[in-house]
């Protein structure tokens, strides 16, 4: 490798992209081509930069390997800013594999920390946590060890374990000043500061309030009958019972729990589980099965009590029922979420990272553009979605995973 490759190479990993383009800004070798793309890159030029590291690729040589797959992580890397996630799945885990085997240590680390935040993305949480498991932060220097603690702070959010995630935002922000990049320091004041933003509503005894992430784990914790609208289950400790598949059974559970202790009327129940307008036999027949299923999937937590105007419900403990919502509720609140990164995202990857068909999430971006939530910009393949984050709201904290299939 000559003094400019390698010259230019140090601008790049220092955060210098202009740097780096004065020294091979002219050049279309393979290696030159490679850092030109990843220059464009940190510079914003995202399909500019994959068409650079195309070229390198195919320039590269048979025995060139290992530089071919540094031009896929990088292309990877392009992709999961751009919100394409589910072409770079395969492609990332063949590259990683190539540097694992030549020892590039370094590389592979960072493939799998890419391959990690686009789990994390589309919400599986057990995989980010297995992938993460397999890197060793010491042995990484303070950028790819900055990369590593975001990672390990975002799967903490997640699960809401708000000391573990405080603990690794320390530990990036001093790998981030060891590594001298702001980009890399803006980075993590940006993750910090989510922890220091409303992630959800609490709704007891007809009051409301905005709770901050630590206030969710300790309510989670208390022993309270939490009715979780944020990811559509029943919550007492560590009991958890999903109803995301029975949305009847949760709406009516939500509706109990917002008037508890009090009972709910049946007429208001059967308007707001079927949305009926006008109640007779049949609708409160229906009530009772629902009442009855309920019931059934509650057992050992709470109890529902049938009185003379309607239904309430009674945990089995001593605590409170409440309600946990997101901070703010919109027909399309999870489309709304994930697009409040301030990222550009595809129908495609809002799909799967949400778990539904990409029509229901096209249909949803099409009632969010009608009224000038939304915005889109390209055409076909290329079209992208973008909105303005919700200002001080941490609105993806709390984001359900999507729901497992069969």
């Amino acid at each position: 490798m000559d003094s400019l490759i390698t010259a230019a190479a140090r601008a790049l990993a220092a955060g210098d992209a202009l740097g780096a383009l004065n020294r091979i800004a002219l050049r279309n070798d393979a290696a030159a081509l490679a850092l030109r793309g990843i220059a464009m890159a940190q510079l914003g030029d995202l399909d500019r930069a994959k068409v650079l590291l195309r070229r390198a690729a195919r320039g590269f040589g048979p025995k060139e390997a290992v530089a071919r797959a540094r031009c896929v992580v990088a292309e990877a890397e392009i992709a999961l800013v751009s919100r394409d996630l589910g072409s770079m799945a395969k492609a990332l885990d063949q590259a990683r594999a190539v540097l694992e085997r030549h020892g590039d240590r370094l590389n592979a680390a960072h493939a799998r920390h890419l391959e990690v935040r686009r789990l994390l993305l589309i919400g599986a949480l057990d995989a980010a946590e297995r992938t993460l498991a397999a890197s060793d932060p010491a042995l990484l220097p303070p950028a790819w060890r900055t990369a590593h603690e975001l990672a390990v702070a975002g799967l903490a959010i997640r699960r809401i374990r708000v000391t573990d995630a405080r603990a690794a935002l320390a530990r990036a922000e001093a790998a981030a000043r060891e590594a001298g990049i702001p980009a890399l320091s803006a980075e993590v004041e940006s993750a910090c500061g989510v922890l220091n933003r409303p992630a959800a509503r609490l709704i007891v005894r007809g009051e409301e309030r905005l709770l901050l992430l630590d206030e969710v784990e300790a309510l989670l914790a208390s022993g309270a009958l939490v009715i979780d609208a944020c990811r559509h289950v029943v919550r007492v400790a560590d009991r958890v019972i999903p109803l995301a598949r029975r949305p009847v059974l949760f709406v009516l559970a939500r509706a109990l729990a917002e008037a508890w202790p009090a009972d709910v009327p049946r007429s208001v129940l059967i308007a707001r589980t079927f949305g009926a307008r006008f109640t007779d036999e049949s609708h409160r027949a229906r009530l009772r099965v629902e009442a009855g299923r309920l019931r059934a999937m509650l057992r050992g937590v709470a109890a529902l009590r049938a009185t003379k105007r309607g239904f309430a419900l009674a945990p089995r403990s001593s605590g409170e029922v409440v309600v946990l919502a997101r901070p703010v509720e919109d027909e399309h609140a999870s489309v709304l979420a994930l697009l409040a990164d301030g990222e550009a995202w595809s129908s495609s990857a809002l799909a799967l990272a949400l778990g539904v068909s990409q029509r229901t999430v096209q249909r949803a971006l099409d009632a969010l553009a009608s009224s000038r939530k939304v915005q889109p910009f390209g055409r076909g393949r290329a079209r992208r979605w973008i909105t303005a984050p919700l200002p001080g709201i941490a609105t993806t904290v709390l984001l359900p995973a999507p729901l497992p299939s069969g």
